[in-house]
């Protein structure tokens, strides 16, 4: 049975922990520094705790003794100090960081990782799961021209000028909203800003908006960069929303004030976990001399787990980086070093007991491409 430490007993540490715990396979145990998150993680899951501070060196290594994985879902800015003690305990490290520089880090870290030890930063929805599905649909043409990601946790009842609830780590999602923008334009690697590149489009009869935000195509600019034309990733929301955000973290200038966005948000923006999360990939191509698109697009639900009513933000964000950990401890990945999102399989993913949610919870896909018949 593979000892795995999650660290962080929120949201989505709690949704970790509970998927983990319900295989059989997977001996848990909860860290965090707050002791009344503990005491609310052990009642609702069932599962071990201990009190950690990711700040004292002495308690991080002593919690690493006794694992062979951990699992941060703290706040980013905790990953790089765990990355660097997972690396001497030799315990293999998976996070769900949308902030690139600290991925930057994990990869120096994994440099000097042991056999057997590997580091997967990334392994939630955006980055993640999104980055599987535009690899797969790659591997489908003879030459690529553009890929196209967009992903958006939205509210199922949105209300107010925001039409959002918050579903996810604050700090991340104002990371996402502030921080430049990777991408590929004209088969050059350029930096885009943040809340820009506004669109609007229909899914099934709703109306959405997409526009730039930070972290979200993980490691895809390496992997493809010259072999497209064209690389983005937005963000999904409902119409209007883009243009208050951007009040708030342009014209206010709160995007250098994150402390006290974060703050404002928390205050007044009320949690949900009554949500759905969308996904959408659209990949274009040549296939026998002929231009095809072919696109990925699901719906995934707030659902019912254990008796218990979780959001599909933790179920999407705990099934990505628990599927990962179970292929990697299978035997279906590499064994060693740094590992991105894209060298998943999407099959494998699926078909896991843990990425099967992508699969099973979510809507028939709402477009999926049809290839011509002369291809």
């Amino acid at each position: 049975m593979k000892r795995v430490l999650v660290l962080g007993a929120g949201k989505i540490g709690r949704m970790i922990a509970r998927l983990l715990l319900d295989s059989g396979d997977y001996s848990v145990v909860v860290g965090d520094s707050s002791a009344p998150a503990l005491e609310r993680i052990a009642r609702r899951v069932g599962v071990n705790t201990a009190p950690v501070d990711v700040e004292s060196r002495d308690q991080l290594h002593d919690a690493l003794r006794r694992c062979d994985a951990v699992i941060s879902a703290l706040s980013f800015f905790h990953n790089t100090r765990v990355a660097e003690a997972a690396l001497t305990a030799g315990v293999s490290y998976f996070d769900l960081t949308e902030d690139v520089a600290t991925t930057r880090s994990v990869r120096d870290i994994a440099e000097g990782a042991q056999s057997g030890q590997i580091f997967m930063p990334q392994c939630g929805l955006a980055p993640g799961f999104i980055s599987i599905v535009a690899q797969d649909l790659t591997r489908r043409f003879e030459k690529i021209d553009a890929v196209r990601m967009r992903v958006g946790a939205l509210p199922l009842f949105p209300i107010g000028e925001l039409k959002y609830n918050l579903t996810w780590s604050t700090d991340g999602l104002i990371n996402e909203y502030c921080n430049p923008c990777e991408a590929i334009h004209d088969g050059r690697r350029i930096e885009l800003l943040p809340l820009e590149g506004h669109e609007q489009f229909l899914l099934d009869g709703v109306q959405y908006e997409a526009f730039n935000t930070s972290g979200g195509l993980g490691t895809l600019c390496d992997s493809l960069d010259g072999h497209v034309r064209e690389l983005n990733y937005k963000t999904i929301r409902y119409v209007g929303h883009c243009s208050s955000v951007s009040l708030l973290v342009n014209e206010l200038r709160l995007r250098e004030r994150r402390e006290v966005l974060k703050d404002i948000l928390e205050s007044a923006v009320p949690v949900t976990f009554q949500d759905l999360v969308v996904t959408f990939c659209a990949v274009t191509g040549w296939r026998n001399g002929q231009l095809v698109q072919i696109t990925d697009a699901r719906r995934v639900y707030h659902q019912q787990i254990s008796g218990e009513n979780w959001s599909a933000i933790q179920v999407t964000t705990a099934a990505g980086v628990c599927a990962a950990l179970d292929l990697f401890a299978t035997g279906r990945l590499p064994q060693r070093g740094f590992l991105r999102q894209e060298q998943i399989e999407l099959d494998a993913f699926l078909a896991n007991r843990f990425g099967r949610y992508y699969a099973e919870k979510a809507t028939a896909p709402m477009s999926i491409g049809v290839e011509p018949a002369t291809s």
